[in-house]
């Protein structure tokens, strides 16, 4: 029973009508970030699965157009932001805002599963009185995902929040990523724009929808330049015009090019290349060397909200990608 001393998350699902019977504990692995199979059958016993407004077990399969309600328990809402002393690279910062170099593996903001260790537990350790977004997010005007690397913008004050959160939805903001993903890329640059949204099989990953059901989307752009191409994978600068969840990373999939071992989008397999056994074990000790999905948010700018100067800030690549490029160009020349 739900009491003062504990809280729940909420996850609430509808079964796609195109999905084949599955149980529900592997089913909800695709729907609820972070959320083990253990932990899923542990709630199953604990009677907080429903379907259908009916409790069931770990082992029941889902069926089409299935209205499934799971919750987990998870500590009470004043122990999830605990400030915590987290090393931050601070590459610039003033009165208004702080612009911090992000590395991979560390989650932005606590979220099921990740409660603590994120960059908002060293931000408020480092900051006192960050204003909050409109999602109650202490500082933070935008995130990157876990895995990819680079920089970020904090506000300082409700000021600040208000006038970089703005540039960012009117796309007056710099964005530029550098991404390797498979296969040669033949054009030298492109854009691809469409509407992005949830995978109804998969709420983990966002998809390119079809025109017909682009109202459950939003418009994402995205404009690419080849920066080298290197037999069976290609370096990529990218640039944001919109900023969605997983822009770059569905976009790349979308045209081809899946991002360069990319687990949640299929690049942790080899796409591109020869069947050779010597080429197979070269690409899992790429694999090895950059454990994390190839991309890195490379240069940020926007006005300063108040000097009105624009500033732009450029971050070098984390040495997991740089060794990771030089494997793959030593490869190109053998």
């Amino acid at each position: 029973m739900e009491n003062n001393k504990s809280l729940f998350e909420h996850f609430s699902f509808q079964v796609d009508k195109g999905q084949s019977p599955l149980r529900i504990d592997k089913y909800l692995m695709n729907f609820v970030e972070n959320a083990t199979r253990t932990k899923i059958q542990v709630a199953a016993k604990n009677g907080s699965i429903e379907v259908n407004g009916n409790v069931v077990k770990s082992n029941y399969k889902v069926k089409p157009n299935d209205n499934i309600k799971v919750k987990f328990e998870y500590p009470p809402h004043e122990n999830l932001l605990i400030a915590e002393n987290i090393d931050l690279d601070i590459v610039y910062e003033d009165d208004d805002l702080v612009v911090v170099n992000k590395p991979a593996g560390m989650v932005v903001h606590p979220g099921h599963g990740n409660y603590s260790g994120t960059l908002i537990n060293g931000l408020i350790y480092h900051f006192e009185n960050l204003p909050k977004n409109s999602s109650n997010r202490p500082g933070l005007v935008h995130r990157l995902d876990k895995d990819t690397s680079g920089l970020l913008v904090v506000a300082k004050n409700d000021n600040s929040m208000v006038h970089l959160s703005n540039q960012f939805a009117n796309k007056t903001s710099k964005r530029e990523y550098i991404a390797m993903v498979w296969g040669n890329v033949k054009d030298d640059s492109g854009r691809v724009e469409n509407y992005i949204g949830r995978n109804p099989k998969n709420r983990l990953q966002n998809m390119v929808l079809h025109e017909d059901n682009s109202d459950n989307g939003k418009i994402a752009i995205t404009n690419f330049e080849v920066l080298s191409r290197m037999n069976y994978v290609s370096l990529l600068k990218c640039v944001l015009e919109t900023g969605r969840t997983h822009q770059i990373r569905v976009h790349m999939k979308h045209i081809g090019h899946t991002i360069f071992n990319d687990n949640r989008y299929g690049g942790d397999s080899i796409l591109k290349g020869t069947t050779f056994t010597k080429y197979k074990q070269f690409v899992d000790n790429c694999f090895k060397l950059l454990p994390r999905q190839a991309l890195h948010a490379k240069t940020l700018g926007f006005t300063h909200p108040t000097s009105g100067k624009f500033l732009e800030f450029d971050s070098d690549l984390p040495t997991d990608f740089k060794s990771c490029i030089e494997k793959w160009k030593n490869y190109a020349t053998i």
